[in-house]
């Protein structure tokens, strides 16, 4: 590997941060630049997988809890999400590639296949709001874009399908893209076992930003009314590693600090491929250290999701 000075390796880490916070909206739930392309204009999104854990199972009566959207079925739902990030290095003037709050109409129609216990959701995107004037201004054409997701009968997302129009900017693309992105990891799923009221359960898995993080998140599920429930969460990301091996893979750094946990409530329907409501903010710092340990970089981040049915 090529010896990098520490301001040369911070610089490129700068660099590296900058175009995921800038093209994506978000520090630790940045969508990953490694999507997948299945049509000029359609991007596949990786959804890593989710580990269930039960720790408590809460109180009788207890039954599998499955998300059952009728085939057919159609949901209008708004997502609003937002993300404030701020950059330093060393004692230079703080940095903000904070993004706007993005306001996004969703209507969503449920397709299923008899041999297919997953479930297929088509999205179609309303007429997004921000304060921003001039990302406003580029989402004009992002109405009527599509989107879909996979989702399995514990409600575990797989897949997450984008299809912005021709005409999109790639400023509002990336805003889209990001908007669903820390959306998905958001998500709260059940676990494949007979649960109750007060029941504690965990779900784990990976989230891309740049550096693999380790996400669990702990979910109580405080009330049921039939089919729609109120669930509790706390998350907690921690990184996979001590180092951070930046994208040109010629240099790293060391990973000093890394904290980032949040907490909310999501409100499910299991007759509704979306969240019915539901708010969560994830926030924290880190820092990261060139090897010689001369230089380092700091960050802030809170990151906003809300659900409105």
């Amino acid at each position: 590997m090529p010896v990098f000075s520490g301001r040369t390796a911070l610089v490129a880490a700068t660099l590296a941060l900058t175009s995921l916070v800038s093209a994506c909206g978000s520090g630790g739930d940045a969508a990953p630049t490694d999507v997948a392309t299945a049509s000029a204009t359609e991007v596949t999104v990786p959804v890593s997988a989710v580990t269930a854990t039960v720790l408590d199972p809460g109180a009788e009566p207890r039954q599998r809890v499955t998300v059952h959207p009728p085939n057919g079925s159609e949901q209008h739902a708004t997502l609003t999400t937002s993300s404030q990030v701020y950059q330093q290095i060393d004692d230079q003037p703080q940095q903000d590639f904070s993004t706007p709050e993005l306001r996004t109409p969703l209507t969503a129609t449920v397709r299923g296949e008899q041999s297919d216990p997953a479930v297929q959701v088509d999205l179609t995107l309303g007429s997004i709001g921000t304060p921003d004037p001039r990302l406003s201004d580029a989402l004009k054409e992002s109405e009527g874009s599509s989107a879909g997701l996979t989702v399995t009968p514990t409600g575990a997302i797989t897949s997450l399908r984008i299809t912005p129009d021709p005409e999109s900017r790639d400023i509002a693309r990336s805003a889209v893209e990001q908007a669903f992105y820390q959306s998905v990891y958001r998500t709260v799923s059940f676990p494949d076992a007979e649960i109750g009221i007060g029941a504690v359960w965990t779900l784990r898995q990976q989230v891309m930003s740049g550096i693999a993080l380790d996400q669990v998140t702990t979910a109580t599920l405080r009330e049921r009314d039939g089919d729609r429930l109120t669930v509790d969460v706390s998350v907690t990301q921690t990184p996979e590693s001590p180092v951070w091996d930046l994208p040109d893979k010629s240099s790293r750094l060391n990973i000093d600090t890394y904290v980032m946990t949040g907490t909310g409530t999501m409100v499910v329907d299991l007759n509704q491929p979306l969240p019915v409501g539901g708010d969560v903010t994830v926030g924290g710092h880190q820092s990261y250290r060139d090897p010689n340990g001369t230089t380092t970089l700091r960050q802030t981040i809170t990151n906003r999701v809300q659900w409105a049915g």
